[in-house]
């Protein structure tokens, strides 16, 4: 009993030394993104200075903006592994028997150890490639990929930490039946005369498997991308580390993190507060007003961060204390919020305007123009959702305090400028989206400053931290979700529902294609998540559309409103899971009363669907 105790005692010692490790290596992670994402910001910002100022041109600029952007993925989603912060689908756990849940859920901590480790042993034969290579411009190509070597190997450690920290018989059974699992895995394996052909079910039942146990979904994505890069012996391990790499190294995705760092800042400032409570005194009045409220305040802020998940968070945090206040129903509000954000995923700066821009070869700034109309019905749509089903309120017990005129309106003022700018910008051809995104960044910073005086020094500094790791977390899915595209690629399995789509419209006609489409992004859309649904579907689906005669940018809008249904949909929407945390309500309550607001919202998506000049018209008069 003594040696047991003692051993207990020894293995508990060593998990406080892990944790400090974790600990030591996380913080100087969050640092060293932190610092990465303020050098990139000045370095795009003085390019295009240099540029248009200067007529000199810094040929360096976007080659080094690179190299970092795939440094502060992997610095940002190391923070993240640290701190915990990552999203998986929890819905199928809640149908297991209770006294088995708890291993199924500490089993996702070893894949997030598994793809860890796999993405430490790839990139180190990736740095060890690149030891000898140059860029174009002569830099060093190892500036690429070491960042991925450091942030897998931080990444590797925290997993380990989390995977240790909890009671001996759930780390022990849970990890005995991931290694049961991969041994059935490898038995299936040798007894094949060719193992690269058992890849693709491998990779799929990982994929199935990641997503039912909640893992997260990065890791589910880059578990199966792993899985088959193991199992194809053809294919170099280092191909693993070297396509999560390639996923981000694009500067055009530099908008997403600068986009949402603007949206930070304009919070920071007090803006989002000042704005709310502006569009409260105003709608107030009418019936519906603190839901007409929302919706307005979900398509203002759609236009400054970028993220629907952000704007849930700015918003729902400084209105939902007002819709206690007031004494409405908080599961209504939180449905509306959901519903809103449907509606927001076509307004720029959507980050998945972005993404679909980047995977389908279509002009982002065509596809930030296109997307104003939809939005702007979908917005109709909803405020007379909005004042039909929602009740009068007393503003004065919303807001018992309340802030001068002058003060909501300068607060407006700052972040319509902003939105100006930004539009203006895209419109006229002045900038690419990453180099406006990086004047909305300066913008807002000093702007800010100046005009609030709240952002201050720490804060700016907490900022830029926070910042790096959610952008780790967003760009580490896109990256993971890059690499299962890659093998699925090879597999030539895009190519095999490319042509069954194609044979269906053709036989049954184009819009049940476009039905298809919609189906298929609802239901992906609300397993995975925005960007990887549509880097994985929009390269296969929107050659077809061209195909079929649907104009890229209307089926492009299509993709993005239907994939953001499912992600805001009951009953294992990721963002609807969000929502209701943000709002303090459980989904279960929320589903009846939002369900009218989803039905307005899918009218609207039909309509977009069916009448194409809502989304060409403007792009057309840009010059699109």
């Amino acid at each position: 009993m003594a040696e047991t105790s003692m051993t207990i005692k020894e293995e508990a010692k060593h998990l406080v030394y892990l944790g400090r490790l974790s600990r030591l290596l996380t913080t100087l992670t969050s640092w060293a993104g932190a610092l990465v994402l303020f050098i990139n910001v000045l370095v795009v910002f003085t390019s295009v200075i240099w540029r248009y100022a200067l007529q000199s041109p810094l040929h360096w600029a976007e080659e080094v903006a690179r190299a970092m952007m795939i440094a502060l993925v992997f610095f940002g989603v190391a923070t993240s592994t640290g701190r915990g912060g990552h999203i998986g689908v929890d819905l199928f756990l809640r149908f297991l028997p209770e006294n088995v849940r708890p291993y199924v859920i500490h089993a996702s901590r070893w894949v997030l150890l598994l793809v860890s480790a796999g993405l430490v042993v790839s990139s180190y034969d990736l740095v060890q490639a690149a030891r000898v290579q140059t860029t174009e411009t002569g830099l060093p190509q190892v500036i690429y990929v070491i960042p991925v070597l450091v942030g897998s190997v931080v990444m590797m450690v925290a997993a380990l930490e989390h995977a240790l920290r909890a009671s001996v018989r759930v780390v022990v059974l849970s990890g005995a039946g991931i290694l049961g699992l991969a041994l059935l895995g490898y038995l299936k394996l040798s007894l094949m005369a060719d193992p690269a052909s058992a890849a693709a079910g491998l990779m799929l039942v990982c994929f199935v498997l990641g997503i039912l146990a909640g893992v997260p979904i990065a890791f589910t994505l880059g578990m199966s991308a792993m899985v088959f890069f193991i199992c194809d012996p053809s294919l170099p391990f280092v191909f693993f580390s070297q396509q999560v790499a390639a996923g981000v190294d694009h500067f055009v995705l530099l908008a997403i993190p600068f986009f949402l760092l603007a949206g930070a800042a304009m919070e920071i400032n007090g803006m989002s507060t000042r704005l709310v409570e502006l569009i409260v005194r105003g709608m107030g009045r009418f019936r519906g007003g603190l839901n007409m409220t929302t919706v307005l305040s979900m398509a203002f802020f759609s236009g400054i961060s970028g993220s629907k998940l952000a704007d849930v968070a700015a918003v729902g945090g400084v209105l939902m204390p007002a819709v206690r206040r007031a004494k409405q129903d908080d599961k209504e509000a939180a449905g509306i919020f959901a519903a809103s954000a449907v509606m927001a995923e076509t307004i720029p700066p959507c980050v998945n305007l972005i993404v679909m821009g980047f995977v389908a070869n279509i002009s982002i700034g065509a596809l930030f123009i296109a997307g104003l109309v939809p939005a702007a019905c979908l917005l109709v749509l909803l405020l007379i959702a909005a004042n039909r089903f929602g009740g009068r309120i007393n503003v004065n017990e919303a807001y018992p305090v309340q802030r001068s005129r002058i003060q909501l309106w300068l607060g407006a003022a700052v972040g319509l400028v902003m939105i100006f700018m930004i539009g203006r910008g895209v419109m006229m051809g002045i900038a690419t989206s990453t180099e406006i995104s990086a004047f909305a960044v300066v913008y807002a910073i000093v702007v800010g400053r100046l005009a609030f005086g709240e952002l201050t020094l720490r804060a700016t500094v907490k900022m830029f931290i926070d910042i790096a790791a959610m952008s780790g977390v967003l760009l580490f899915i896109v990256a993971c979700a890059t690499s299962l595209s890659y093998a699925l690629t090879i597999q030539m399995i895009p190519q095999q529902i490319a042509e069954l789509l194609v044979g269906i419209g053709m036989q049954e006609g184009a819009w049940l294609f476009l039905l298809l489409t919609i189906v298929i992004l609802i239901i992906f859309g609300a397993v995975l998540e925005g960007a990887p649904a549509l880097i994985i579907f929009a390269p296969i689906l929107v050659p077809i559309a061209i195909q079929l005669g649907f104009n890229p940018l209307h089926f492009a809008i299509v993709m993005i409103l239907a994939m953001g249904f499912g992600l805001f949909s009951p009953p294992i929407g990721l963002g609807l899971y969000t929502t209701c945390a943000i709002c303090g309500v459980e989904m279960k309550n929320v589903i009846r009363p939002m369900a009218k607001y989803l039905a307005v919202v899918m009218l609207g998506i039909i309509v977009v669907a069916l009448i194409p000049s809502l989304t060409t018209w403007l792009p057309g008069l840009a010059g699109y």
